[in-house]
């Protein structure tokens, strides 16, 4: 009994740590108001709600048609560079969605890069009257979209591979046509894999900062973080946030009533490969052109801007402290993937020995963190640490307190703790799933103590598994920006915090390189785990 309390307690702390936020959103919410946060209310509240709303409504759209298409061409046909393809689309990932606006802006602005080419092709000409300007909301929605439809198209990909071949010798049987397959027995059958993906992309999107900011477009993230920074008026941030989890719980509740109780899993009995359909011709091509199209905006567009930038001011390098850059976020990928890793060893460990439902659930609310945006996180830390180090202050005298977790490396770790923690929990709990129960019976009939099992059985099988989250945290951390960019310590910069710094200054072609850095470690990483993240297995 006491070893379970141990778990349970455990459990408890951090289901209690990773409240902390919401906690404090909604104790400032129904506490006392700002004049500023009076302001708002009358003027621009209902234009943050709004453009929130908006962008997430077109990303949505953007991301569900790009990654579907792009993972049903590639699941159910054969043609020219499918096979890389396959793979090339998930490096979409390495580009977060401020620095593919970086890009955006850089080559279609005035006497951008496009400006160049067209001069440099056709001579002397005031191409500026022409050229598209990708802006505003536009930008916006455009940026985060290329951004993130990998989120979809992993997802929805390896629910169309593991579809019965069968369901499609079905469909012909009854005499449907390709496009009759496509939406009636294909798509349904990927709903809870397409759903998954477009909440993953919902969550990020309403998380984006960096992006909106960019394009000056006035969000809900946007006002909590100018609250905060031009205002210091951090009860006014929490409020907005309240409104901004509210849009989350909603989504949540809206997904969840309409899957109701309808069922889209099939048998795996007489489970049969899917027979790729060969294209030829034009069909081939265009079905190449698409997925190349894709590829390149979501990818070579942006990397091949940056460097563009890179090379065409050189003397940046000599401004960049690339050194310092490297060993910053090294540190940070280091120590929170540690920690991250640790802790949710524990939480599966301690929920696979003690087999309680109450600890389950506890788990269930350690891993909510995800979805809350980076910069919600950040302020209600700096909110409710404030709060404690005044407390302490003033009832026994300990000051000193708030500058241990808030600029600090340390407030830096506990933030990406309670955002990834889900991500390092269910990617240990998948694995444990494999591990049967009976293994562990029976290590305790030969006399294995728990941590025996623990460290001769559990860890040599989940050691793949360690090395695959690592990776994963490390894109993460590497590509976060509100929260490095509100809880870092003084003149403690990351690849991220370096260009958004240059961006917002309007110094696009000094965020080049941190930004091209960034891409490059973000690739590296997302290279090495494609294997695991399209296992066909």
């Amino acid at each position: 009994m006491n070893k379970i309390n141990i778990w349970f307690l455990s459990s408890l702390i951090l289901s209690i740590f990773v409240a902390i936020p919401i906690f404090t959103i909604f104790v400032s919410f129904f506490g006392s108001t700002s004049n500023y946060f009076e302001l708002l209310k009358n003027t621009f509240l209902l234009e943050y709600i709004n453009n929130s709303i908006a962008i997430l409504f077109f990303v949505l759209i953007l991301t569900f048609l790009i990654g579907v298409f792009t993972a049903y061409f590639v699941s159910f046909y054969d043609f020219p560079g499918v096979n890389f393809f396959k793979w090339a689309l998930i490096l979409s990932f390495a580009v977060p969605p401020y620095i593919f606006a970086y890009s955006l802006t850089a080559f279609f602005e005035n006497y951008g890069t496009l400006f160049s080419i067209l001069t440099g092709l056709f001579g002397e000409y005031n191409y500026n009257k022409s050229i598209p300007k990708f802006d505003g909301m536009v930008g916006a929605i455009i940026s985060i979209s290329f951004s993130l439809f990998g989120y979809v198209y992993v997802l929805t990909r390896a629910s169309f591979y593991h579809q019965s071949n069968n369901l499609i010798e079905v469909s012909k049987n009854l005499g449907y046509s390709p496009i009759q397959s496509f939406f009636k027995i294909i798509l349904p059958s990927a709903r809870p894999a397409i759903v998954a993906g477009l909440s993953l992309v919902a969550m990020e999107c309403l998380a984006d900062f960096g992006t909106v900011s960019f394009f000056s477009v006035s969000t809900l993230t946007t006002g909590i973080y100018n609250s905060w920074l031009s205002f210091d008026d951090l009860n006014t941030a929490n409020q907005l946030s309240f409104f901004l989890v509210l849009i989350i719980l909603l989504l949540f509740f809206i997904e969840n009533y309409s899957r109701g109780n309808a069922k889209y899993h099939h048998s795996s009995l007489g489970f049969k490969p899917i027979n790729k359909i060969r294209l030829v011709n034009a069909k081939a091509y265009l079905t190449t052109f698409f997925c190349a199209t894709i590829f390149f905006i979501s990818f070579i567009f942006p990397s091949s801007q940056m460097a563009y930038w890179t090379f065409k001011f050189p003397k940046y390098f000599q401004d960049l402290n690339l050194i310092s850059l490297n060993i910053n976020t090294l540190i940070l990928v280091i120590l929170s993937s540690i920690v991250l890793i640790s802790f949710s060893f524990l939480s599966n460990f301690g929920s696979r020995i003690s087999k309680s439902k109450i600890l389950n659930n506890l788990n269930f609310l350690s891993i909510s963190g995800y979805a809350l945006p980076g910069v919600i996180l950040a302020v209600a830390f700096i909110t409710f640490f404030s709060w404690l180090s005044d407390l302490l202050t003033s009832s026994f005298g300990l000051s000193g307190i708030k500058n241990i977790f808030i600029g600090s490396i340390l407030g830096l770790i506990l933030a990406y703790f309670v955002r990834f923690y889900s991500l390092a929990f269910n990617g240990i709990k998948s694995s444990y799933l494999r591990i049967n129960n009976s293994v562990d019976e029976t290590s305790y009939l030969l006399g294995f103590s728990k941590f025996k099992i623990f460290k001769k059985i559990h860890m040599p099988f989940l050691k793949d598994s360690i090395f695959l989250i690592s990776i994963l945290i490390s894109i993460e951390i590497i590509k976060e920006l509100p929260i490095t960019l509100i809880l870092r310590p003084f003149n403690f910069e990351t690849f991220a915090t370096k260009a958004y710094s240059y961006a917002s200054q309007d110094l696009i072609e000094a965020a080049a390189l941190p930004s091209l850095f960034l891409i490059i470690w973000a690739s590296i990483f997302i290279f090495i785990t494609s294997k695991h993240i399209l296992s066909e297995k």
